[in-house]
């Protein structure tokens, strides 16, 4: 048996009842030893689900965890018997919200007492994400923990794309445009880069991170000029269970007629609208697929969905002045390839075309060679970029 102790670094991206962590060997390059996800978190049966590197099988096990630190504690411990003699050497965060921070940082006191402050511009995700670094800091207290926020990339948009139309007091208070699933994009565009070379990366590009939680990004020099999350995770596209944007009228009017509490209509917007609301069934996209020929419910959640997709890619067109690639990723965007085809059909105004064989079997460029922008379908991967981050601020000699 190999008793040398491999050095490893820690991936965990936390959301509001899940923690998803991924392990990398780290020796020369990034070498991935284990990837997983603990769910249910919070409401009695929390379970971990994870695939060692290099395997199919998925393997389940139901856990008792009634929070993210008992979660955290859990990790840690199964982690040590699981992965053959590891040595944590690092831990990045993704921090969801991350106000003006413009790239990662290391974790220290000071910076955790800023997310703590900040806590309230971002309730779904803030204070499980500080719990988990808190948590592991009690494990690993000398051990490099990275923050990496998923607003970085959208850093240098315009101030034009980032305002919101009210009074100036409020943008004082930070209350603004700032974009999310930063650390999904950042990735897409280094893989981007990497397939179709730098030239290609520098044109103008709208990509569509369409999973549970649902966004769009238009780029040009490489540089986020907008996206349609603002000022927090719910706006913009519909999504799994989030409204996106939504005339500011209807909380006033829920809130009166319905005696609404704000924590109500948090929970509202968040987790029981979107294609669940719509379609009064599921929040799941196989599934509407499935249904929308006995439940026009479903259909309509659908036909909503891709409507409000082929409307920001439109838009987003005009900001960038055209579009050479679209770019889909995300569960949906990765593995849907009807809703790919419904949303392009949408879009052929701008030329677009796809070549039917190569978007059913999900190939990598998926558009036909007469269209005039090219649509491809990159799998992101914010574990990696992470990692990448992590390995970056902390000056790890790592080829990609």
């Amino acid at each position: 048996m190999n008793d040398t102790p491999k050095n490893c670094l820690l991936t965990i991206n936390g959301g509001s009842s899940s923690i998803k962590y991924a392990l990398f060997e780290i020796e020369g390059s990034l070498n991935q030893l284990l990837t997983g996800e603990i769910a249910n978190i919070g409401n009695g049966s929390a379970t971990l689900q994870f695939i060692h590197s290099g395997k199919e099988q998925q393997h389940q096990i139901d856990i008792k965890i009634a929070n993210h630190s008992e979660a955290a504690d859990w990790l840690v411990n199964w982690l040590e018997k699981e992965a053959e003699y590891i040595h944590i050497k690092a831990i990045g965060h993704r921090i969801v919200q991350g106000m003006d921070h413009a790239s990662p940082e290391l974790i220290t006191a000071k910076l955790i007492k800023e997310l703590k402050a900040i806590s309230a511009y971002d309730p779904e995700h803030l204070p499980s994400e500080i719990r988990l670094v808190e948590a592991f800091k009690k494990h690993f207290p000398k051990v490099d923990q990275v923050a990496c926020f998923d607003t970085s990339f959208h850093s240098s948009m315009p101030a034009i794309a980032k305002l919101l139309p009210l009074p100036r007091k409020y943008r004082d208070k930070g209350i603004k445009r700032y974009g999310f699933h930063g650390l999904s994009y950042s990735y897409l565009m280094e893989e981007f880069e990497r397939l179709a070379g730098t030239d290609a990366s520098q044109g103008k590009i709208i990509m569509a991170h369409l999973g549970s939680g649902a966004s769009l990004a238009a780029v040009k020099n490489g540089k986020s000029l907008d996206t349609s999350m603002g000022f927090t995770p719910a706006s913009g596209l519909t999504m799994s269970t989030r409204t996106g944007d939504l005339d500011p009228g209807v909380a006033w009017y829920l809130m009166k007629s319905e005696k609404l509490t704000p924590k109500k209509f948090n929970h509202l917007v968040n987790h029981e609208s979107g294609l669940l609301g719509i379609s009064e069934t599921t929040a799941d996209m196989q599934q509407l697929l499935n249904l929308r020929q006995e439940d026009p419910r479903a259909a309509e959640a659908l036909d909503f969905f891709c409507y409000q997709a082929i409307k920001w890619i439109g838009a987003f067109t005009a900001v960038l002045g055209g579009l050479d690639t679209l770019i889909f990723s995300g569960g949906i965007g990765e593995h849907s390839s009807e809703i790919r085809k419904r949303i392009c059909d949408g879009l052929q105004f701008l030329g677009i075309e796809l070549d039917e064989t190569k978007n059913t079997t999900n190939e990598k460029i998926i558009s036909a060679e007469a269209s005039r922008a090219s649509v491809r379908v990159i799998k992101t991967n914010e574990e990696l970029m992470i990692a990448r981050s992590v390995c970056k601020i902390l000056n790890y000699n790592i080829k990609h």
